[in-house]
């Protein structure tokens, strides 16, 4: 398998690292591109290579249509990754993202792929069990603001900017509507260990995150930080450490 030296357009490597042990492949959550993890870079373990999924539709990208399904987008998204699988790796997503990177590793299975060494999960109840926010997807623009505004992601300066939200609002009603129209089929449990993040004041609640343990059979466990739903733009340099001592210490 042959490793690409440079950055595709899905995938951003902010900071290439030939002494890395890992890569950790970064998935975004609902409106999001790769910027949501610039803090990350500044304390990842320098054993650690990331690598950033950018989706067509953000940053250097916004002029290509978003994906409104998720089968389509892990399909070509998969192919995308494999260039860059020749070391070991890990999958880390937050709320959409933990979709789209349970999706990726299943299809690598399917592909007869190397597996990630490690899953981790979070903001975002297990992929079978039914969302317990209800459907936005399709709600009138108003409502549709509103409700995205309750879950404390969206910078106030973009939700009073007009121009910006009409540049934002596509992007999140295709993201939502692939993220709660996605259908889950049974296929065998994942042999990969599985870690999941929660907040405590999420409406993804303790119940929820807990059934991923039902899509491995490798080992699984549960972390739980203060905060609602975007816990992990206050905790992720604890969120990094419990990654690096996870990969590092289990694996070398």
């Amino acid at each position: 398998m042959k490793s690409s030296s440079t950055s595709s357009l899905w995938v951003i490597r902010p900071q290439p690292n030939p002494q890395m042990k890992f890569r950790l492949f970064c998935f975004p959550y609902a409106g999001s591109g790769t910027s949501g993890f610039n803090p990350w870079l500044r304390v990842v373990s320098p054993d650690i290579e990331m690598c950033l999924i950018r989706l067509p539709g953000r940053e250097s990208r916004f002029t290509e249509t978003p994906f409104t399904a998720l089968k389509p987008l892990v399909e070509v998204l998969t192919s995308e990754l494999i260039p860059y699988l020749d070391q070991p790796f890990a999958f880390f997503g937050h709320s959409m993202g933990s979709f789209i990177l349970f999706e990726a590793a299943r299809e690598l299975r399917r592909q007869q792929q190397v597996n990630p060494n490690y899953l981790f999960v979070s903001g975002r109840h297990a992929p079978h069990k039914k969302n317990p926010s209800g459907l936005i997807y399709n709600l009138p623009e108003d409502e549709f603001i509103k409700k995205i505004e309750s879950y404390n992601g969206i910078p106030k300066e973009i939700l009073q900017n007009k121009e910006m939200m009409e540049l934002v609002l596509p992007i999140l009603r295709a993201d939502f509507t692939l993220l709660e129209t996605y259908n889950y089929t049974p296929e065998e449990s994942l042999s990969i260990p599985i870690m999941a993040f929660g907040g405590l004041n999420d409406t993804v609640d303790e119940e929820g995150l807990s059934a991923w343990e039902e899509v491995t059979d490798d080992k699984f466990s549960l972390k739980m930080f203060p905060g609602g739903h975007f816990f992990i733009q206050e905790h992720y340099q604890e969120i990094l450490k419990i990654i690096d001592s996870e990969l590092l210490h289990n694996y070398y």
